[in-house]
C-alpha cells in the first residue's frame, strides 16, 4: 500500500477515487508514567512519555486506515493527514484520514 501526504503518487496515474478512509485511536500512560511526565513539566524538559504515547498512536491510527483502504482495493492512500486532540488528562486521540484511490 502506497501512503503519501501529496495528492498525487509520483510517476503513477489515479484511476479511481474510492472515497475518504480514517481511523483513530485513544491511549493513555499509566498513572506512573503520567506522575514522571508531570514532574518533568515541572523543571521542563521533553516529556518523553506522551511523546512515546502519541508516536505509538500515530502508527496505531495508520495501520487502522491502511486496514480500511485495503477492504476497499485501494492501491494507495493520498492526502494523509493526522489530528491529535486531547479526551482527559493524560489521554489523546489521534487521527489518521486520507483518501483511497486505485492506480494505473
Amino acid at each position: 500500500m502506497i501512503v503519501v501526504n501529496t495528492d498525487f503518487v509520483p510517476g503513477r496515474e489515479i484511476v479511481e477515487v474510492l472515497g475518504l478512509v480514517k481511523a483513530n485511536t485513544i491511549r493513555a500512560k499509566h498513572i506512573g508514567k503520567d506522575i514522571m511526565a508531570g514532574l518533568r513539566n515541572i523543571v521542563g524538559g521533553e516529556l518523553t512519555e506522551y511523546t512515546e504515547m502519541l508516536s505509538e498512536s500515530r502508527e496505531e491510527a495508520l495501520q487502522r486506515m491502511v486496514k480500511e483502504a485495503e477492504k476497499l482495493n485501494a492501491d494507495a492512500v493520498i492526502n494523509v493527514r493526522f489530528m491529535t486532540s486531547s479526551v482527559a488528562q493524560g489521554a489523546a486521540e489521534m487521527l489518521a484520514y486520507g483518501t483511497a484511490v486505485r492506480l494505473k
